[in-house]
């Protein structure tokens, strides 16, 4: 039977179940890693072995490649892979419910993420045009450069795009947002140090580019920390994760370059002085909305017939395997 948070849970709490031990997530987290690596690892070895028998031409690497579409699609899709290793850590070894890695009520809610969806296409479509002014006008190269890469192209890496980038962005902040802060947020009453925490291994996942690359991830992984515990559950981090990636990668893909040469972490000091006041004013637009929709921040109390007869403070009022969560 699986364990539930007490009644009123924060989100960044709701690893604290009856069956939480700290070895428990010292256990999931290499579960993650090695069970997410070798996913992701043996896609992509299956994937090349392929190409090689396909009698496919080498790429920039020189391994066989189906070519760049394919190779961008396999790099999102590797780092995917973790997805469903986070889902089965929180079930198979934390023993809880993987819902509730996504909200406090259990599950993602669709209806919240999709009107996180359109804040965070905004707020990013503002952060590219301003960050290319910007580029441009202190003697950047002002966005990807080249010529167009045409209609046929354009809508083909879109497609792609569309099916990869997602359980892409999604994998980050089960990882990040969700295992790793309520893992520490088991052990830790306020929320601080475990989005202080995940916010810096966020950014470290990346790798090192520049000082200001990796200062923006930071901020990027505290900001959307914060609005994850302050909204109860993932779907504004994801939204804010998604729209980045998605819109980023479209943009390079309308000029031809399918590339990961360059990341987040590679982001010059233009770019990151427009990201920040943009990552701050979603984040205070996302939480104007939360509270104005009454966004459930919270875990269900207990019914009120059981309450009735459940004195505070007693084992049975950590609601367990029956719950709203339990599923």
């Amino acid at each position: 039977m699986l364990s539930v948070a007490e009644p009123l849970s924060p989100y960044h709490r709701l690893a604290r179940t009856p069956a939480s031990r700290w070895w428990r997530t010292v256990l999931g987290t290499g579960f993650i890693v090695v069970g997410g690596g070798a996913l992701g690892i043996g896609g992509y070895l299956a994937v090349t072995a392929a190409a090689a028998i396909a009698g496919r031409p080498d790429d920039a690497q020189g391994l066989p490649s189906f070519g760049p579409r394919a190779d961008l699609a396999l790099e999102f899709l590797t780092v995917a892979a973790l997805l469903p290793a986070v889902l089965l850590a929180a079930r198979w070894i934390q023993n809880r419910p993987a819902g509730t890695l996504s909200s406090v009520t259990g599950r993602l809610r669709m209806r919240w993420l999709v009107t996180c969806l359109a804040v965070a296409g905004a707020a990013i479509g503002i952060f590219l045009a301003a960050g290319m002014f910007v580029d441009a006008a202190t003697g950047g190269s002002g966005g990807p450069g080249g010529d167009l890469a045409g209609w046929g192209s354009l809508v083909a890496s879109t497609l792609v795009l569309l099916v990869v980038v997602p359980p892409q962005a999604a994998a980050e902040e089960y990882l990040t947002r969700g295992w790793l802060l309520q893992g520490l947020g088991a052990w830790c009453r306020r929320p601080w140090l475990p989005i202080a925490v995940q916010a810096l291994v966020f950014a470290a996942l990346h790798g090192w580019g520049t000082p200001w690359g990796f200062a923006d991830l930071t901020a990027f992984g505290l900001i959307a920390g914060w609005l994850t515990v302050r909204t109860g559950g993932l779907e504004a981090a994801i939204a804010l994760h998604l729209a980045n990636n998605l819109l980023g990668t479209l943009l390079s893909a309308a000029f031809g370059d399918l590339g990961m040469d360059q990341t987040a972490a590679d982001m010059s000091w233009q770019y990151v002085v427009i990201d920040l006041p943009v990552l701050l004013g979603y984040a205070a637009v996302i939480g104007w909305l939360a509270r104005r929709r009454g966004v459930t921040t919270l875990t269900a109390p207990l019914p009120a017939a059981e309450a009735a007869r459940t004195p505070p403070g007693t084992p049975e009022a950590i609601m367990v395997g029956g719950s709203a969560l339990s599923g």
